[in-house]
């Protein structure tokens, strides 16, 4: 058999274990390896390389985005977010929802709550949908990082990087 050289650069594998060093991520991450071994469900294989990844690849989602995405849903989905659910102030009702996240911040959390909507744990989805059935997995945005907006060729024709300028101040 030739090597195929086609894939010379291919990446190979992905991050099999979290960077960190948090008990409840380790925690997580053994949860979701057994439940990926021992389910046929391809989410739980996803989950498993979600909570893996790093801080930059798990971008947070806000509160809009959520209910944007769970508008024309089932009330009895689940939102699931491998990452932090964030308070969005523009948005004036939020609906009920249930939404499972590794964090949440207070706002965020307080806001869903008051709507009637529930804040799940990873854990708590575990026991009530180990399949992931009926569950919806949303990612944030990983291009909204003020590094990535700097990528490219700033002043070329139709390039709309952002230049790096040094100083705004006089010189």
């Amino acid at each position: 058999m030739g090597v195929d050289l086609e894939h010379k650069h291919k990446k190979r594998n992905n991050r099999n274990e979290p960077r960190s060093q948090d008990v409840y991520a380790r925690m997580l991450v053994k949860l979701y390896r057994f439940l990926s071994r021992r389910t046929d469900s391809a989410f739980n294989d996803v989950v498993l390389r979600r909570l893996c990844m790093s801080k930059t690849n798990r971008p947070v989602v806000s509160l809009s985005k959520l209910t944007r995405n769970l508008k024309n849903r089932d009330d009895k989905q689940i939102a699931v977010v491998v990452g932090t659910v964030t308070n969005d102030s523009r948005l004036l009702e939020v609906g009920k929802m249930s939404v499972c996240a590794v964090r949440f911040t207070e706002s965020a959390r307080a806001r869903i709550v008051k709507a009637g909507g529930e804040a799940l744990t990873f854990d708590q989805l575990a026991v009530r949908r180990p399949t992931g059935s009926n569950t919806v997995l949303i990612r944030g945005a990983r291009d909204s990082r003020e590094a990535v907006k700097h990528r490219g060729a700033p002043g070329v024709p139709n390039s709309h990087t952002k230049p790096l300028v040094r100083s705004k101040g006089r010189k």
